[in-house]
């Protein structure tokens, strides 16, 4: 959903609960606007959840231009602990 549609979700339940006085007989707009803002709050969890799932450690060399990114996410292989490093280069930079 992310973070801008969780927002909206939210603002638009909050609208509905608390701003909106109209009464349509079969239809509470403030029970509406508690679930839409529910639904916000757990598409925004969801989405930090992700992002922060994905999230790398990046250590940058000045001098030479390179970036060494290492996964925080550790594989393991026949009981033993892997680590992964991935050198990234700048385009059009030759060695």
């Amino acid at each position: 959903m992310g973070i801008g549609g969780s927002i909206f979700l939210i603002a638009l339940g909050a609208i509905f609960a608390f701003a909106v006085q109209a009464d349509l007989g079969w239809l509470d707009l403030s029970v509406v606007g508690w679930v839409l803002m529910l639904a916000g709050v757990a598409g925004l969890l969801v989405t930090l959840y992700f992002w922060n799932s994905r999230r790398r450690t990046v250590v940058a060399t000045p001098a030479r231009g390179d970036r060494v990114v290492a996964e925080r996410v550790v594989p393991v292989q026949d009981d033993r602990v892997v680590q992964e490093y991935r050198e990234v280069r700048r385009p059009g930079r030759t060695v």
